[in-house]
């Protein structure tokens, strides 16, 4: 019973890295980025791939025409031994892009393929962060023409200002220190 409390532990440890790391992506937020990844750690995502400075210098503050992304986690499935997890999480992410057109929204469906390691963080700390990443693209699609929803949607004016979600300065960020004291 204590090796299979352990694993599930070490599985929403995984899953929880996972959901930080996408967290921090669509904020664009150094900090929790590198939370989720070891120093010496490397990503291939085909069109960019390298270490962990690359990959910050990437995503961070990403590109000028990237407006704001959304990246949505589905199913992981883990191959957990020892130290060492290997876990493939099937991603869905939507980025809305200026062109000289104006806005467009695109879409990205495919698999993150990561291999985690449990290590002592610089305070000691023990921990499962990414040490390998591969991004598997199954299909993308160009939806277009993006709808303007700063003012409301769907013929509904917003009550404020903060319900049209950004990745800087996200209303969110804001919500969770005030309703759990702490900084999220």
């Amino acid at each position: 019973m204590d090796a299979m409390l352990q694993q599930m532990i070490d599985r929403e440890a995984i899953r929880a890295c996972l959901a930080r790391l996408a967290r921090g992506e669509d904020r664009r937020s150094a900090e929790l980025i590198r939370q989720c990844w070891w120093p010496d750690a490397r990503f291939d995502y085909g069109v960019h791939s390298g270490d962990v400075a690359a990959y910050l210098a990437w995503v961070v503050p990403g590109a000028r025409e990237i407006r704001d992304t959304q990246h949505m986690l589905g199913q992981t499935h883990m191959e957990l031994s020892g130290e060492t997890a290997t876990a493939e999480t099937h991603v869905f992410s939507h980025h809305r892009i200026d062109t000289a057109e104006g806005a467009r929204d695109t879409c990205v469906g495919g698999r993150y393929l990561d291999r985690f390691e449990m290590r002592a963080d610089s305070a000691g700390t023990r921990e499962w962060r990414i040490a390998e990443r591969i991004m598997m693209y199954d299909w993308s699609q160009d939806w277009g023409r993006a709808a303007d929803w700063s003012q409301g949607i769907m013929g509904y004016p917003f009550s404020g200002a903060h319900f049209a979600g950004t990745a800087i300065s996200d209303f969110s960020e804001h919500w969770f220190s005030t309703v759990t004291g702490e900084h999220a």
